[in-house]
């Protein structure tokens, strides 16, 4: 998924390996920004890496999707579990999976390469289950400023998210950048404001 002209880097995990998993596979990196919430957010962006590896060093839309919700879940809640609420996220990701076999031929790339103009994007994304308006925004913009993947206009439809201001997964290229979105959140949550104010 990354570009030859300008390698992309993603370091949120704490492990490159991992990291590199979410910049070559657009199902891990989908999945990770579909567990982000209510876990700290290397340990969402690192749990596509620990599924595929429960899953036989594969991560398949298809494969997933055919699993089931429960049997998903369960894989989830195996020890350690992939999220704080393994069942709710386990079932999530297999919704997801369905989704993307059922609209993009169970790749998880059409989402965006299938994407005509940047307001057909902002209609794909939503419509991921589990990505609710803040999470496709930011998704967006991350596709926009970490990949280059985003249809011209983008920013219209991230809203704050575009913005330089470090408020998200989508303004990580550097390990700095992942603890001046941690203290701007910690700010943003101090003042009782959130992360798109």
């Amino acid at each position: 998924m990354a570009t030859s002209e300008q390698p992309v880097s993603l370091p949120i995990t704490g492990d490159p390996a991992d990291d590199q998993l979410l910049v070559e596979d657009p199902l891990a990196l989908m999945l990770g920004m579909l567990l982000d919430q209510q876990v700290p957010m290397e340990w969402a962006f690192r749990s596509p890496a620990r599924l595929r590896e429960r899953l036989g060093g594969r991560l398949d839309a298809a494969e997933i999707a055919a699993m089931g919700p429960d049997a998903v879940a369960a894989v989830f809640a195996d020890k350690p579990a992939l999220h704080r609420f393994p069942s709710s996220m386990g079932k999530r990701a297999q919704a997801l999976c369905q989704h993307l076999v059922d609209h993009h031929g169970g790749d998880a790339a059409d989402v965006w390469e299938g994407a005509a103009d940047a307001a057909d994007l902002d209609a794909r994304v939503p419509a991921l289950p589990g990505l609710g308006d803040d999470k496709a925004r930011i998704f967006i913009a991350l596709l926009a400023k970490r990949f280059d993947r985003a249809p011209a206009g983008w920013e219209a439809f991230a809203g704050p998210f575009a913005d330089e201001q470090p408020r998200s997964v989508a303004d990580v290229g550097y390990e700095a950048d992942l603890l001046d979105v941690r203290a701007w959140k910690k700010a943003q949550k101090a003042q009782g404001r959130k992360k798109d104010d």
